[in-house]
């Protein structure tokens, strides 16, 4: 899908308007059109951050379905099951503690700690990591 914006000119400053054109790339028929929408920067800016939200999803949800790994298993790039996904950032090992850093997607990160044999359901997990 060949995907194009850019702001009208005719109309820029406080009325600016982003104009965003989809086509289908390669057209399925010579009857399929191009899709072009108008629209104010923040509804341009959401728009995209929903379309990366989805693109996410869909990078994330796996096909084997959710696997359990142990808390000092993760490994950055997991991503947590349930209702609200988070990433690993970063996780590290002390004793019998894994300190593990989840990043959500609305970009805000935190660390929790948890006992090494902590069951911790993984929506998808980064090939090669199992």
């Amino acid at each position: 899908m060949g995907v194009e914006a850019a702001v009208v000119p005719e109309e820029a400053g406080a009325d600016a308007r982003v104009s965003v054109t989809l086509s289908p790339t390669p057209a399925p028929s010579p009857s399929t059109g191009e899709l072009r929408w108008s629209c104010t920067p923040a509804a341009a800016r959401e728009l995209a951050a929903a379309l990366v939200r989805a693109a996410e999803e869909a990078e994330n949800a796996s096909a084997e379905g959710p696997v359990t790994v142990r808390a000092d298993e993760l490994r950055r790039g997991d991503v947590r099951d349930g209702e609200r996904p988070m990433t690993v950032d970063g996780a590290r090992t002390d004793g019998s503690t894994a300190h593990i850093t989840w990043k959500s997607v609305e970009g805000r990160t935190w660390t929790q700690s948890y006992d090494v044999n902590t069951a911790i359901t993984l929506r998808r997990r980064l090939p090669g990591t199992r």
